[in-house]
C-alpha cells in the first residue's frame, strides 16, 4: 500500500536498487546520493553509492535527512529547511518527495517548494500524483500557500502531475515550467 514515510533504514536494499535504476536510466541526479558542500558553518556531507552499502552509513543518511525539516539542522548556509519523505509500498522504496520550507532566488527559478522523483521501475502508476497531493496539507501546515512546483519543459508526465494537483502555469524560465499549486 502506497504511503509517504520519513527516511528509514528499513529501505536500505530497495533504496540502493532504486539508485542503480536512476543511474542506469542516465538520471543519476535523482538517485538520492547526497553531496552537500562545506562552508564556514557546515562541514559538508557526501553519501556515495559505495559508502551507502554500509547499513550504518545508510542509517546515518536517513537520520540526516529526517532532521533537515528543523530550522537549526546542520546544512550549508545557502540551503533551506526541507521535509524529505519517501514514497513506499511496504519495504519497497518507490521514490522521494521533498518540501522546501522557503524559496531562495535559485529555488524560485529552478526547484520550487516541492521536488519529487519516482524510480524508473515504479513509474506510470500514479505515485508522483499521490505524493504531491499528500504533501499539500503539510505545506499548508508550514504556512506555504500556494507552493511553487517546477518541471523540465520536456517532462510531460510531471507537467500532467502538477496540473492534476491544481497547478496554475505561471511561466517558463531557463527550461523550467513553473506552476503555483494551492494547498488549501
Amino acid at each position: 500500500m502506497f504511503e509517504l514515510v520519513t527516511p528509514h533504514p528499513r529501505f536500505h536494499r530497495s533504496f540502493l536498487e532504486a539508485a542503480d535504476e536512476f543511474v542506469a536510466a542516465d538520471e543519476g541526479r535523482f538517485a538520492g546520493l547526497l553531496s552537500w558542500p562545506a562552508d564556514e558553518a557546515f562541514e559538508g556531507r557526501e553519501y556515495t553509492r559505495e559508502s551507502l552499502e554500509s547499513a550504518d552509513v545508510f542509517a546515518e543518511l536517513t537520520r540526516f535527512l529526517a532532521v533537515q525539516r528543523f530550522e537549526d539542522a546542520p546544512r550549508p548556509a545557502a540551503y533551506v529547511p526541507v521535509t524529505m519523505l519517501w514514497m513506499a509500498d511496504g519495504d519497497e522504496f518507490l521514490g522521494s518527495i521533498s518540501v522546501r520550507h522557503r524559496l531562495t532566488d535559485l529555488l524560485l527559478t529552478w526547484g520550487g517548494h516541492i521536488g519529487y522523483s519516482v524510480r524508473p521501475g515504479a513509474r506510470r502508476r500514479g505515485h508522483a500524483a499521490r505524493a504531491l497531493r499528500s504533501v499539500l496539507p503539510r505545506c499548508r501546515e508550514l504556512g506555504i500557500d500556494p507552493v511553487l512546483v517546477t518541471c523540465d519543459v520536456d517532462n510531460e508526465a510531471s507537467r500532467r502531475t502538477i496540473e492534476g494537483a491544481g497547478g496554475a502555469y505561471e511561466d517558463t524560465r531557463e527550461g523550467k515550467l513553473r506552476y503555483w499549486v494551492p494547498t488549501g
